[in-house]
């Protein structure tokens, strides 16, 4: 038998020119190993990049988030009131459970001049020495001694001149009279009493220079103003009218001169005047305490 025919060929060129790799050869350990590491060591910096590149886009987008919370905050805070939310925006209560209060309002203060300006309300005691009390006056510095009291439900008769017709036309139902003196001048307070402060407003615009109240001497006063000039006024208050006549109890008439004569009746007019006001100050408080 022959071992050289029938078989493969195998020749020095030719694409089989190569002989065959066998089992036999020995694989290089070395070089295996160190393409292993190698890809080991790509895929180490591929996960580091990547973690990396993780954070900075995770730091990024928090830091995105605060930039735009601390601007977002910072634009309301420099906002204009008119591009806030509106009050009606906030929520309101729908259950209407809030404290509630009834609308209340203080009654208005009683008028004092109401209670003085017609008899149906005026209706305190009333006699002179209620409206002119005690036996001295003082006004300022200056104090003068109470005299005589008077009065009478026919008024005519305690005036003189034109007064007396003037107030029984207003209907006049009271004239009271009193007279305080002090260094030799004296002088009469008249007040007249109406049932409406329409008649005592009328009998004042009625009253001319000859209006005048009769003085009133007694206790300790002589006769003064009965036949002298002397220096006589005339006002009105409520329902009440009030005249004075003031001058020298030793009978000289009085001049544009004389200013304590004109002090004297000016001081008496106001007294009167404060006491007439007070009885209604009075009246009212006592309305309003009930």
């Amino acid at each position: 038998m022959s071992f050289g025919q029938g078989g493969p060929q195998w020749g020095s060129g030719g694409s089989g020119s190569q002989p065959p790799q066998w089992g036999s050869q020995t694989p290089d350990w070395a070089a295996l190993a160190e393409a292993s590491q190698a890809r080991n060591r790509r895929r180490r910096w591929l996960l580091v990049g990547g973690g990396a590149l993780a954070t900075i886009a995770v730091g990024a987008a928090v830091a995105v988030a605060v930039v735009s919370a601390d601007g977002g905050s910072e634009q309301a805070a420099n906002r204009p009131s008119s591009e806030l939310p509106a009050t009606a925006d906030i929520p309101s209560d729908p259950a209407g459970t809030g404290p509630s209060f009834a609308e209340t309002s203080a009654p208005p203060p009683l008028d004092p001049k109401e209670f003085i300006s017609s008899a149906t309300k005026d209706t305190a005691p009333l006699a002179p020495d209620l409206l002119f009390p005690g036996t001295r006056l003082t006004m300022g510095e200056t104090v003068y001694k109470k005299g005589e009291l008077a009065s009478t439900k026919r008024c005519a008769t305690a005036a003189q001149g034109t007064l007396g017709p003037i107030l029984t036309k207003n209907d006049c139902t009271r004239l009271m009279r009193v007279t305080y003196s002090k260094d030799g001048i004296a002088v009469t307070v008249g007040v007249a009493v109406f049932d409406t402060e329409a008649k005592a407003l009328k009998a004042k615009n009625d009253a001319d220079k000859q209006s005048v109240v009769q003085s009133l001497a007694g206790s300790g006063v002589p006769d003064f103003c009965s036949s002298a000039i002397c220096r006589s006024t005339t006002n009105s208050y409520g329902r009440y009218a009030y005249f004075t006549v003031a001058g020298f109890t030793g009978g000289k008439d009085v001049t544009q001169k004389d200013t304590a004569v004109f002090t004297t009746g000016d001081d008496l007019a106001e007294f009167t005047f404060r006491q007439i006001r007070r009885r209604g100050e009075a009246q009212a408080s006592a309305e309003a305490n009930q």
